[in-house]
């Protein structure tokens, strides 16, 4: 039941990861700032299950969980940002034009980034892709608990 388990989680994470590389380079949505940092636990929890397939116990299903509860967080935060319930980093969201010269404000727009991570390029069920990677990602980590419990 582990070795199923851990399967489900990883494999969840490297569907996702399949995922957005589609939208990225079939369906041509480059990513903002926050959809990579979105990534980078996904490919952690990869590796996790590669080692966990390996090593038995129940460290590395939840550091599994860790992963999958990481990059829910983040996508939480940029379901945020993207609703406007919150400022996301500068470097990928409107900044403010206030008291700016127009050689500054001028700066700044040559300096923005191409792509801005308050801005939803795709939705379902009025759900941006950062928010339907938070619902899975969650759900992932209770696959990783499960496996992390079924160790023991």
């Amino acid at each position: 039941m582990r070795r199923l388990l851990i399967l489900a989680a990883a494999g969840g994470s490297a569907a996702l990861l399949l995922g957005a590389l589609g939208f990225q380079y079939i369906g041509e949505m480059p990513p903002c700032k926050l959809c990579y940092w979105q990534r980078y636990p996904h490919v952690a929890a990869v590796g996790i299950g590669a080692l966990a397939l390996l090593i038995p116990g129940a460290i590395l299903p939840y550091l599994g969980a860790l992963a999958a509860l990481t990059t829910a967080g983040i996508g939480l935060y940029h379901s945020g940002v993207e609703r406007m319930w919150w400022e996301g980093p500068t470097t990928c969201t409107s900044g403010p034009i206030g008291n700016l010269t127009p050689e500054q404000l001028m700066e700044q727009i040559m300096g923005a980034p191409l792509v801005r991570c308050d801005e939803v390029p795709w939705e379902m069920f009025t759900l941006s892709m950062a928010s339907w990677n938070a619902i899975a990602s969650l759900i992932l980590v209770g696959f990783w608990i499960a496996a992390a419990k079924s160790s023991r």
